[in-house]
């Protein structure tokens, strides 16, 4: 060890410990209004803490987790200068993730890796995460703000989320429950959510040479503020649904699309029929299809159409289905159904007809 005052220290490496403590100051007021009556403790711990007990209402709880980013979409949020959405969208793509099993979301830790920590701009972000779990039911019990010189530029940086949820054995969702004659319901999306914006950036921003701050007279807004909608968080509609009638299965649509989502839910011996012609999708695919000259069975593998969640439901529950949505204030319709596979027919799901105009 040395004394030498001109010696190295960790802020002239480009780390500065001052900046993220200010970070989590600004932080707790947001992960505040997420607490849970479970939750034990406040934020500034080595590990967050949740009492369990109350699970020992359910005969056998299945644990589920689930972990997920948000991909490109941040590096618009960064150009846009406007990062308090990109923490909801992370909330969405994992207890969206967790719900689909039936599971209730309890509790999410982010992670938050930047090139330089700017604590006004960290507390946006986490102020949009503590949003999302509001939105979605579940505590925001921890997290970390790692700062990486070097690695990302000043103002570059990227997030994750990882969450925890409880089933009743009982009452999993899946594959194994879904049958023929069942009725797929789509939930309407709010937009592109947080899936192929590698896809959209190089049609739209590269090959078009659009700006963030155009005007789109079919979007009614700027290219910039359609790009960053956040994405919609169904995890209380879905329990809403499952609390009020049977459902046997929901599917995530995030990237993959639509079909290749909905079939990791269904049977080898079955096949989703999903009709087109049921809705018109949002303008902005109908833009990047037309800006990029893509061809339709293309776009339809990487976005979600403006589909964003479906249930799997018995003929008998799908009214209560969609009156529930409906007082909740979800769009939803009757997107296609659940038939024996024969033949050559493949298995999974599959997209038939023309889209509505």
């Amino acid at each position: 060890m040395t004394s030498n005052e001109s010696g190295a220290t960790y802020a002239a490496a480009g780390v500065d410990i001052e900046a993220g403590d200010r970070a989590v100051e600004l932080m707790k007021q947001w992960v505040k209004k997420t607490n849970r009556p479970e939750v034990v403790g406040g934020l500034g711990g080595f590990a967050g803490l949740f009492d369990i007990s109350a699970l020992k209402r359910y005969e056998r709880p299945l644990l589920a987790s689930a972990t997920d980013g948000v991909g490109t979409k941040v590096a618009l949020a960064a150009a846009m200068d406007k990062h308090d959405t990109i923490g909801h969208d992370l909330v969405g793509m994992v207890v969206d993730d967790l719900v689909v099993c039936g599971a209730e979301p309890l509790f999410m830790t982010d992670y938050i890796c930047v090139g330089k920590v700017h604590p006004e701009r960290v507390a946006q972000i986490v102020k949009g995460i503590a949003e999302g779990c509001v939105l979605a039911g579940c505590a925001l019990v921890g997290g970390e703000t790692a700062e990486h010189p070097g690695l990302l530029g000043p103002d570059e940086y990227d997030v994750a989320g990882a969450g925890t949820g409880v089933v009743e054995a009982d009452a999993l969702l899946g594959a194994h429950r879904v049958q023929a004659g069942d009725v797929v319901i789509a939930m309407a999306a709010s937009g592109l959510h947080s899936n192929g914006y590698s896809l959209v950036r190089h049609v739209l921003l590269n090959q078009a040479g659009w700006q963030l701050d155009r005007e789109v007279p079919e979007f009614g807004r700027t290219l910039g503020e359609e790009l960053l909608e956040p994405t919609r968080i169904y995890s209380l509609d879905c329990l809403a649904i499952t609390r009020s009638t049977e459902v046997h299965a929901f599917s995530h649509v995030t990237g993959g699309g639509l079909a290749a989502n909905l079939a990791r839910v269904i049977p080898d011996h079955l096949h989703a029929r999903l009709d087109r012609g049921t809705w018109n999708p949002l303008p902005v695919f109908r833009t990047v299809a037309e800006v990029g000259r893509m061809q339709t069975l293309e776009i339809e593998k990487t976005l979600n159409m403006g589909i964003g969640m479906v249930a799997v439901v018995p003929p008998e529950s799908v009214d209560v289905v969609l009156s529930v949505l409906a007082d909740r204030g979800v769009e939803a319709w009757l997107l296609g159904d659940i038939v024996a596979r024969e033949g050559a027919e493949q298995a999974g799901a599959a997209l038939y007809g023309e889209y509505a105009n």
